[in-house]
């Protein structure tokens, strides 16, 4: 259960060696050198780097070292035929600028110059990258601090460092290009992102955006168009592994035991059908709906619920929950990205997070700012140590990953891993850490079940949001920080305050003492919607690379400034980072546009 259920084949990244044309004796004594370069790039990417899906990266390099037009030429013929989706171009020698560098407009690239003295190598980096600027053509720049010698093969740390970030971006950007972001239902009670904005899909992704309306889950529920084995296995697997929680209903209105059950077997389809429509199932075809069996080449999606369906069915909680945890009946396998009220945006925050680390991603209400003095009046409780600042309470509908509790481990300490690396007791933790309360009728009147669980404390984390301002068009928001544990009375005391059916995550971000991380207070006032999505590790300086790469200005972030890579061009568009920043994604314009 993979996205090579998807039609595409995985992007490969090309390494382009250029050597100075000038035969007769330069350039033989560069061939061996500059090959070995680029092989030595091949080769270190290639054991560092996984695709999402688990896959290894490839690399493809150009058949000859490319001293001039023609030569890059063929190299770019090449790479097209390879299914190449990003270009590295590296060099330890000076070479013939704007002939030998990467022309496609539409591919993330990078030039690294070698650090010698004996050959400038950095020379030409200058040199191709000018080329690039005044082309239009923006390409990332990587030099290391240090001088090696000519013989040296080590690739530096430094170096490897901003291989790795652009490499990873790149293939973020890749991967999206050509699938579709599916849309299951319209707007969810006037939330700003699920008004899907196909041109912001397709300008600034490459992606398609298709739709369906939600009587398809209905009419594939009633006529019975799924996997009946399947749901069988899955319905089994939920009775043992999946907890009832405590129903917070009124005795009035609680639903009977057979209504429950009923609504058990309801959101096991609920799923199934999801994950068709999204991916397509070939078992389809054979029950007779070729048409349903083809599915929309989904990377990512989010569905409406509330209100027309909720009203009225069993939500979509469980349904989400699932299908973007690392795991299913099915065992172990890749998430899904499905955004909850078909909250477009932030589904796509989810892809950016998961494209570039392998692992589920946690969709969130960015819920309430818990101030020391709050916290105080509410509970008596004195905040110390991380949370002394206030902390932000993230919580939504139910529908968060399983991984969201915390229960996997790297080198002992809680995290959220690439779902490749998760083992059975990880999972079995996750599920025995999670309850599935029966959804509170106020909200949901038809009812359904919610994913219940406290994130354990911690966790290095990074949450994120696309928000799309009139005038300006897509801007980033990030904000790396940690997840912090309350002691259990004071999480009681607050969380019972608001829908204890729901999962909750403590959050506090990194401060800087400056701008929207001046406080905790600030980042909560500056956040640009209801929603934000989470991921483990700090990743923020890959996100700031991804959006450069698709121009998409970051308007608010913590990350250290020396871990931010961009585009050469950037540095041509004013002083200030950030102004610059918007500077240059205005001019150069929405990758696919």
């Amino acid at each position: 259960m993979t996205y090579k259920n998807l039609i595409g084949h995985l992007p490969k990244i090309g390494i382009r060696p250029v050597i100075d044309g000038r035969l007769d004796g330069v350039r033989e004594s560069l061939e061996e050198a500059t090959m070995k370069m680029a092989r030595n790039a091949a080769e270190f990417l290639e054991n560092n780097l996984r695709h999402a899906d688990g896959s290894k990266v490839e690399c493809v390099i150009s058949d000859t070292c490319i001293g001039g037009v023609a030569e890059a030429a063929a190299s770019a013929d090449k790479f097209s035929r390879e299914g190449v989706g990003l270009s590295l171009t590296v060099t330890p020698c000076w070479c013939y600028g704007s002939e030998t560098i990467d022309m496609d407009s539409e591919i993330p690239k990078a030039i690294w110059g070698f650090n010698g003295t004996e050959r400038p190598g950095a020379v030409y980096l200058s040199a191709a990258l000018a080329g690039h600027n005044q082309k239009g053509l923006p390409a990332f720049g990587i030099y290391g601090r240090d001088v090696q010698d000519s013989g040296d093969t080590e690739i530096p740390q430094d170096v490897q460092e901003k291989l790795l970030r652009f490499a990873k971006a790149g293939l973020a950007v890749a991967t999206m290009k050509g699938k579709s972001y599916l849309s299951m239902g319209a707007v969810s009670m006037g939330i700003a992102g699920s008004i899907v904005d196909t041109d912001f899909f397709e300008s600034y992704l490459g992606m398609r955006s298709e739709n369906i309306d939600m009587s398809e889950f209905v009419r594939r529920i009633e006529k019975e168009i799924y996997d009946k084995d399947e749901y069988e296995k899955a319905l089994e697997w939920t009775k043992k592994n999946c907890k009832e929680g405590k129903d917070y209903n009124p005795d009035h209105r609680k639903k009977s035991r057979e209504e429950l059950d009923k609504d058990w077997e309801f959101v096991v389809k609920m799923t199934l059908i999801a994950k068709d429509l999204m991916i397509g199932n070939p078992k389809l075809k054979t029950l007779g709906y070729g048409e349903e069996a083809l599915g929309r080449n989904a990377i990512s999606g989010g569905f409406q619920g509330q209100r027309q369906w909720t009203d009225h069915f069993p939500n979509g909680d469980f349904m989400e929950a699932i299908l973007t945890s690392s795991f299913d009946w099915n065992g172990i396998r890749q998430p899904f990205m499905v955004a909850t009220e078909n909250d477009s945006l932030n589904g796509v925050s989810m892809l950016f997070g998961h494209l570039l680390t392998g692992a589920a991603q946690i969709f969130s209400d960015v819920r309430t700012y818990w101030s020391p003095e709050a916290v105080k009046r509410v509970t008596g409780h004195d905040l110390k140590g991380d949370a002394a600042n206030g902390f932000i309470h993230l919580i939504n509908s139910g529908a968060s990953a399983l991984d969201g509790t915390g229960q996997q481990t790297v080198d002992g300490k809680p995290a959220m891993k690439p779902w490749w690396d998760i083992n059975e007791e990880e999972v079995q933790k996750c599920l025995e850490n999670t309850t599935w309360g029966p959804g509170v009728l106020e909200y949901f009147r038809g009812g359904g079940f919610s994913s219940t669980f406290k994130t354990v404390g911690e966790m290095p984390v990074t949450m994120c949001r696309i928000n799309i301002v009139k005038g300006i068009g897509p801007v980033l928001q990030i904000a790396e920080g940690k997840t912090i544990a309350l002691p259990e009375e004071v999480h009681n005391v607050i969380n019972e305050r608001t829908n204890p059916t729901w999962p909750t995550t403590w959050f506090v971000p990194n401060l800087t003492g400056k701008g929207a991380f001046k406080d905790v207070y600030s980042v909560m006032a500056n956040w640009g919607a209801n929603h934000g999505a989470f991921t483990y590790g700090h990743i923020g300086a890959d996100l700031i690379t991804l959006a450069s790469m698709l121009r998409i200005p970051v308007n608010m972030h913590n990350v250290d400034e020396d871990k931010i890579f961009r585009p050469s061009a950037w540095s041509s568009f004013g002083m200030d980072p950030e102004g610059a920043d918007y500077r240059a994604c205005s001019t150069y314009k929405a990758l696919y546009n």
